[in-house]
């Protein structure tokens, strides 16, 4: 149909002109509009002109057989169109007739299917119903032969009227049988068939709708109750169709072996069951249990709706969640070489850093609060001949002993820093107790050898009470004189290193599930928990799920020491790792498991493991043991503090140092510690216990502040924890009680006793030594044995009462409150002066 459908279109006659149109709006108003119309050229071309332009580019190219305006490029890209819109149709035509011809192919093999199934369904069921039909003749059979003999047994014993009587006919027995009370009896399968017609087609009837549904009748619910949904109906298609297609034979249950610990989330007990949670939830409100798919259950309730499913019961004890982790034995043909660890130890000072530095071509003292390492770094060096080098930087300072203590723990070699101007401290000496405890071999860097009162034979000497025994002293331990400060002797340190590795022939397998152990744990504000692990063997790849001690995570992000994002870590490789759901401790083992369930389960269980073990040792005090304590601390003064670090290993040195400082009168309680910024809850903590806060390289945020201010709790920053603990020190030494101590500032004896009405007893004395102030507290001694010790109530020279009298004077004395004062008594006079202390 055309557009005009017979009528005429509306326009303008004439050609090209203009004329005024009237337009009308709302309200009355009007707008002349000058309209210009042209009229377009419209070519038509002559009936069989594209056939003759097609046969061949001659006609194509006489003007007089083309249709008028039309050039030869023009035609020739319409005879082109023309062309492909042939080809493209005939193409289509035959991709339908291919289509048709396949999806006819495929029905007629869908109906032989059906056809064949319903044909052996058929038969399946005649076959069943013959042998219904067999057992049920033969057991009839049976009851007739048996009731023949019975009937024969007792033919003998009947009378002679029972004898005269008819016997039975069996085949009329059987048709009496056959035909029952109202005729003949109708065969078993044509029974069934009879009551099998009447369900199937009053079940059709209640789920079709009789003739056509009128909006009345939908507005209304005139059908009857309620109708089926649009989901519902779907899903009777969907049945439907799996059953055309072969797909809805009911499939033999499958019975699983459940593993049930002690207790176990709803979700994840149907998950192992593989049933659905619905499923599960409701078997246990009809068990009395009114529960969701959240809420945990007890093994024995699991075990009951296990069973309740068809399934078995596999009980585990909390324990056996570990076992998930991979504890195989390598192969030996697994095994590659790994880089060597190498931690560097000393006391502080001593220069550990900068040697490092001057190896790495780095400045990381600089980046140091006060020159003095308070991390724990992990760095990775590749050396001139090619080889991979990783490096643990440990501090030095005493606070930091369990540092020293993991960084000796997960080296393969010590490299223990000496300065030759300074020979061995107390923390070389621990150094070498921690290499000798792990059992890793030691180098010895003598450093600072480029100083004037260098003395690097004095270092060897002093390490020989250590029982070190250096080369240079027909020794095994390897000794290197290095300078960092102008790079003397690293070479000579690096093939050292290179050497001992080689001896200790490093291996490791890079292909299994990752295994290492945290160097270090932070809190990060922008990128949450992250933790510093060195890969002690697997590798750990980005996407890895992982436990490490009471956290879990997946491997969200792996960044090496120089900053930079990899996809994975090899063995003896130190990377931060992110995503993690909380700040592990420094020293725990990571260890990368297949699934999130897997890997929480194990978290959850040695959290409540440490929290049980550290109730039962709360508990396990007796009742008189916490009597005996608390009457203990009953005269003891304790200043109570919150700390906050910025890693964990920060935190753990400063809890204890402050578990160091304090006597039998005074010590330092630590409320609380984490790592990560100062919130708004320690805070409240610290006022709830009139604490301050410390803050060791970390900050308060905005509304810990604000809160802080209002509550008036004392919030301190640190980045040196030299200060830190000077601070702490001072703090507790204002809780010491004032030492009292005496001053003797005269003696004198008394020569003769008066007695004054309203003022009692007074001795008159001679000063013989010092100074008698009327301020001063005083004893009397009767043969230099104290009888009495009090203050003076009066002090007079004369009738004047005096503030002192000088040696060699006499002067009247009256004591307070006592009255048994003899002649040739000696009075010894002092003062009490109070002196602050201060703890060592």
């Amino acid at each position: 149909m055309s557009d005009t459908d017979g009528k005429k279109p509306l326009g303008l006659r004439g050609g090209p002109r203009s004329g005024n149109v009237k337009q009308s709006f709302s309200h009355g108003r009007t707008k002349n509009v000058v309209v210009e119309t042209k009229r377009k050229r419209v070519v038509v071309p002559k009936p069989g002109a594209a056939g003759k332009s097609s046969g061949g580019g001659k006609d194509g190219g006489d003007p007089s057989r083309r249709p008028a305006g039309i050039s030869d490029a023009e035609l020739e890209r319409r005879m082109k169109a023309l062309a492909a819109a042939k080809a493209r149709e005939a193409d289509e035509a035959k991709q339908r007739e291919e289509d048709e011809r396949q999806r006819a192919e495929e029905r007629e093999r869908r109906r032989a299917e059906i056809e064949a199934k319903e044909r052996e369904e058929r038969e399946r069921e005649e076959a069943a119903k013959r042998k219904a039909e067999e057992d049920e003749r033969r057991q009839r059979e049976a009851e007739e032969a048996k009731a023949k003999a019975a009937a024969e047994r007792a033919k003998p014993k009947a009378d002679k009227p029972a004898a005269a009587a008819p016997a039975p006919d069996p085949a009329g027995e059987e048709a009496r049988a056959a035909k029952g009370p109202s005729g003949p009896r109708k065969p078993d399968r044509e029974r069934t068939e009879s009551r099998e017609r009447p369900a199937k087609r009053g079940r059709d009837d209640g789920n079709r709708r009789s003739g056509k549904l009128t909006l009345n009748q939908a507005l209304s619910g005139g059908e009857g109750g309620r109708q089926k949904s649009l989901a519902a109906m779907k899903r009777k298609q969907e049945r439907a169709r799996q059953k055309a297609m072969g797909g809805g034979d009911s499939r033999e249950k499958v019975v699983r072996d459940v593993q049930v610990p002690e207790t176990i989330v709803v979700s994840e007990l149907a998950n192992r069951m593989a049933e659905r949670v619905a499923d599960v939830v409701k078997a246990l409100m009809q068990n009395g249990m009114m529960v969701t798919q959240n809420q945990s259950i007890d093994a024995d309730t699991a075990e009951l709706i296990v069973e309740e499913f068809g399934h078995k019961v596999v009980r585990v004890s909390d324990a056996d969640v570990e076992q998930v982790i991979d504890t195989v034995e390598d192969k030996a043909e697994d095994l590659k070489s790994r880089p060597p660890v190498i931690t560097i130890m000393g006391h502080v000072d001593h220069g550990k850093t900068s040697l490092l530095d001057a190896i790495r071509n780095a400045k990381v003292v600089a980046g140091e609060a006060g020159g003095i390492t308070q991390h724990i770094g992990a760095y990775q060096v590749k050396t001139d001949s090619g080889s991979l080098l990783t490096f643990l930087d440990t501090p030095g300072h005493a606070a930091f002993t369990s540092m020293r203590s993991r960084g000796a723990q997960v080296t393969d070699i010590v490299v223990l820093v000496v300065a030759a101007d300074d020979a061995v401290m107390p923390q070389t000496i621990e150094a070498i107790n921690h290499a000798k405890a792990a059992g890793v071999p030691m180098i010895i860097a003598i450093n600072k050898t480029d100083l004037p009162a260098a003395n690097p034979d004095k270092v060897r000497t002093d390490l020989l009470q250590h029982e070190v025994i250096v080369e240079k002293m027909s020794g095994e331990v390897q000794d290197v004189e290095v300078s960092a400060h102008t790079g003397k002797g690293l070479d000579e340190l690096l093939e050292a290193i290179a050497l001992q590795a080689e001896i200790l022939e490093l291996k490791a397998n890079p292909s299994r599930a990752a295994q290492g152990a945290v160097i270090e744990a932070q809190l990060d504000v922008g990128r949450g928990p992250v933790a510093t692990v060195l890969v002690q063997n697997g590798t750990l790849k980005q996407g890895d799920i992982f436990v490490v001690g009471e956290q879990w995570g997946k491997v969200r992000a792996l960044i090496n020491d120089k900053g930079d994002r990899v996809k994975e870590a090899g063995p003896s490789v130190p990377v931060e790792v992110l995503g993690l759901n909380g700040t592990p401790e420094a020293g725990d083992v990571l260890n990368v498991v297949e699934t999130e369930s897997q890997a929480r389960e194990i978290a959850e269980y040695r959290e409540d493991a440490a929290k049980e073990k550290r109730a039962a040792a709360g508990a396990a005090t007796t009742l008189d043991q916490l009597l005996a304590k608390a009457k203990e601390d009953e005269n003891v003064a304790e200043l109570p503090i919150l700390v906050k670090a910025d890693v964990q290993g920060s935190a753990e040195a400063i809890v204890q140092a402050m578990e160091k400082i304090g006597n039998d009168e005074v010590r330092v309680r630590v409320l609380h510690y984490g790592v990560g910024a100062i919130t708004e809850t320690d805070v409240g903590l610290a006022e709830a216990s009139g604490a301050p806060v410390i803050g060791f390289n970390v900050r308060a945020n905005a509304p810990a502040r604000n809160a802080a201010n209002q509550k008036g709790v004392e919030i301190r920053y640190y980045s040196v924890i030299y200060d830190l603990v000077d601070d702490v020190k001072k703090a507790a030494s204002g809780l010491l009680g004032a030492e009292i101590r005496e001053n003797f500032i005269g003696y004198a004896q008394i020569k003769e006793v008066f007695k004054v009405s309203k003022v009692g007893n007074v001795a008159g004395c001679l000063v013989t030594e010092g100074v008698a102030r009327r301020s001063a507290g005083v004893r009397l001694l009767r043969d230099d044995v104290v009888i009495h010790e009090g203050t003076l109530k009066t002090l007079k020279r004369f009738k004047d009462e005096v503030a002192e009298v000088q040696s060699g004077q006499e002067c009247g004395m009256a004591f307070e409150n006592y009255e048994d004062i003899r002649p040739n008594d000696v009075i010894e006079i002092f003062e009490r002066e109070e002196v602050e202390r201060s703890l060592a």
